[in-house]
């Protein structure tokens, strides 16, 4: 069993911002513990008294306004974020990134957060299908942080599985509707959070700070990026990683 955990970073209805992002990390069950215990490790640094009060939310640390956050200086802050995204360097090879890159603007009649959702469950499904043995299937389910898209996500992944997507491919590897948790119970949507930040920050700003420390780890086969989608209809010649790879 995969877990993939999803976390969205910019806001869909600030028009300030061009980009909304939905991301994460798929996980096998048999490494959701390693991976926890890495970056509680970091919250034991940050605050050694009572580390699980805790909680990485990456523009949160970056802002710097809250408690524990403001005892540290812009730098440490940034390095944290990073220490956070850079657990994924020691981690096994199939522990793997996925994250979709939405220009507002080039969709401005589509729900984006179901247009992430469908183009993200549809490649965590390619994924799982790719690294299946002859003869067995792979099976995965996505875990988001709780939000007001609960039950419309829900019902989209049911349809999903039942009817299949826009691009008439049925979910056979997710079988089951997403799961929504607290963040502040789950480090994995945490980490989650931190990845769809790296990524909205080097759409949004063209800021590589973060995405440099996790480039590396989206779900690639064959010299093309699967695991990163950049969806915009404003440059056909984007080079970005997710374009270039395709082109």
């Amino acid at each position: 069993m995969h877990l993939l955990y999803l976390d969205d970073s910019g806001s869909i209805a600030n028009k300030n911002e061009q980009y909304f992002v939905l991301g994460g990390v798929s996980v096998p069950e048999t490494s959701v513990f390693w991976l926890s215990d890495q970056i509680e490790k970091i919250a034991e640094r940050v605050d050694p008294i009572n580390p699980r009060a805790v909680e990485f939310h990456a523009s949160e640390i970056f802002g710097g306004r809250r408690i524990p956050w403001n005892r540290f200086s812009k730098e440490d802050r940034i390095q944290i974020i990073k220490d956070v995204l850079l657990v994924l360097k020691k981690a096994y090879s199939d522990i793997v990134v996925f994250a979709c890159a939405i220009h507002k603007d080039s969709f401005p009649n589509d729900d984006l957060m179901s247009k992430a959702f469908e183009d993200l469950s549809s490649r965590f499904d390619m994924y799982l299908h790719r690294i299946s043995p002859p003869g067995k299937y792979e099976k995965g389910i996505i875990i988001l942080d709780k939000s007001t898209y609960e039950n419309s996500l829900q019902e989209l992944a049911k349809s999903f599985r039942m009817e299949g997507n826009r691009w008439g491919s049925r979910l056979k590897h997710i079988p089951e509707v997403p799961f929504f948790v607290d963040s502040k119970a789950s480090r994995l949507t945490q980490l989650a959070d931190h990845i769809a930040y790296a990524v909205f920050r080097r759409y949004n700003a063209g800021d590589l700070n973060y995405f440099n420390c996790i480039e590396d780890r989206f779900d690639r086969s064959a010299g093309v990026i699967h695991g990163l989608a950049h969806l915009q209809t404003v440059n056909p010649r984007c080079t970005c990683p997710a374009c270039l790879t395709r082109q």
